[in-house]
């Protein structure tokens, strides 16, 4: 590039430019240079370039060197002495526009920027960068904050759907074991009645029956005591029938079919206390009776069977009050934890036949509460399903064996119905025991 060039190029850029040969010879410069540094051109023109820098002639000349081999912008920072004498720092971008020759040397095209202005230049522009950050900032702030607004707003009716869902589910089970223990109570009801009729038909006509026959044996012993030598047909029938042993017999049979029709007439009224069709009303009743009837009805299971012990029953009762509450509910809730109970022994003499099942059941008085311990010597719980043990429809038993609604129903007779407490503590291998609390006086609301 020759001066003429770049006198014609060089008035249409803005950038400060200074034209140069590797020697440090000013060949041209453009208006926008003789502006910042404050020279008329003619002034600068033919000078040598470290004559007018602050910096030493061979650091002057080893940046020009550069320049004349390189093709790219080579960065330096040049200060320039001004005609007022004050100094003019300047970040310099250098390259060869014509390289050197034999007969003449490199032609370098250097491009000036005032560090001054670019360093306020720069400082806008980071303000600049900094405002749009503060902007992006806060944009981010309130696209995170309406995100976590919505995220609590997704969770709460997450929540509110699990709410709902459990609710469901709860009422589910309640219409259930409500159906359940109406359909129950009435079969049972039914049962007791129609076996309480004849039962009673019978037991009381044993007792004059017994009269009649000891009235007809004792007739029998006047007849051999003032006749003894009946005919030969009546000593024949004697000896048949083995009179004697009749007369001591009938009277044993008619004992038995005493105790046989009590034993009838307890159990008839154990499944009447059980069921209570006739007080689902809140009343005050002896729990001792509750439980007792309730064991009554699960006799079955606790007798000893063949190639099976039975299950031993201790009772630790203390002197309690009656307690206000619903009976036949309360009596449910005892039958679901010791069925629950009865299933564990079972479990375990599968596993051990030296094993001996045990339930204690043991009452207390505290306060104005009374407490009732259900405890077991099976297996105990696994700990990792304990805290879903009054879930609803939870079970660990088979299909068909459970349907999960037992221990669920109790927690909800006991706490919903009864402001108790139901509570258990068990460790594996070692047993549970199931604790129910419940106040003596129930809310009038309840």
């Amino acid at each position: 590039m020759n001066s003429e060039n770049f006198t014609k190029l060089a008035r249409t850029f803005p950038e400060p430019l200074i034209l140069l040969n590797s020697k440090g010879e000013v060949l041209k410069i453009n208006p926008a240079l003789t502006k910042i540094l404050g020279y008329k051109s003619k002034q600068l023109e033919n000078k040598l370039l470290y004559d007018i820098v602050n910096e030493p002639s061979n650091e002057v000349i080893h940046y020009l060197q550069a320049c004349s081999k390189s093709r790219q912008m080579i960065i330096g920072c040049l200060n320039f002495c001004q005609p007022d004498r004050r100094i003019l720092a300047c970040r310099c971008e250098g390259a060869v526009v014509e390289p050197s020759s034999p007969s003449s040397p490199a032609i370098i095209l250097i491009r000036l920027e005032n560090r001054t202005s670019a360093n306020k230049n720069f400082a806008t522009l980071n303000e600049q960068i900094d405002n749009e950050l503060i902007k992006e900032a806060y944009k981010r702030k309130q696209i995170e904050s309406a995100l976590r607004k919505s995220e609590l707003k997704l969770r709460q009716k997450a929540k509110d759907l699990e709410d709902t869902l459990g609710e469901l589910r709860r009422t589910q089970s309640k219409l259930i074991q409500s159906e359940k223990m109406s359909a129950l109570g009435q079969m049972v009801a039914g049962v007791a009645h129609e076996i309480n009729n004849p039962v009673s038909f019978i037991y009381g006509n044993i007792i004059p029956a017994n009269q009649y026959a000891q009235d007809l044996i004792r007739i029998i012993e006047l007849y051999q005591k003032n006749y003894p030598n009946p005919v030969e047909e009546i000593e024949a029938e004697i000896e048949a029938v083995e009179l004697d042993f009749l007369k001591k017999d009938f009277i044993q049979l008619l004992r038995s079919m005493k105790n046989g029709t009590e034993r009838i007439k307890e159990i008839v009224l154990s499944l009447r206390n059980f069921s209570r069709l006739d007080e689902a009303e809140l009343k005050q009743v002896d729990i001792h009776e509750g439980i007792d009837s309730t064991l009554l009805i699960l006799h079955n299971r606790l007798k000893a069977k063949l190639n099976h012990p039975g299950i031993e029953v201790i009772k630790r009762y203390s002197s309690l009050p009656k307690v206000d509450c619903y009976a036949g509910q309360l009596n449910q809730a005892f039958m679901n934890i010791l069925a629950n109970a009865i299933d564990s022994l079972d479990d375990e003499f599968n596993k051990n036949h030296n094993f001996n099942p045990q339930i204690t059941i043991s009452t207390e008085l505290s306060a104005s509460n009374i407490a009732i311990r259900i405890a077991d010597n099976g297996s105990g719980i696994p700990f990792s399903i304990q805290s879903k043990l009054f879930d609803p429809f939870f079970t660990t038993k088979q299909v068909g064996k459970g349907t999960g609604l037992g221990l669920s129903s109790s927690y909800q007779i006991i706490v919903d119905k009864h402001h108790g407490k139901l509570s258990f503590d068990s460790s594996f291998g070692k047993g549970t025991e199931f604790i129910i609390k419940i106040p003596i006086k129930q809310c009038s609301s309840t």
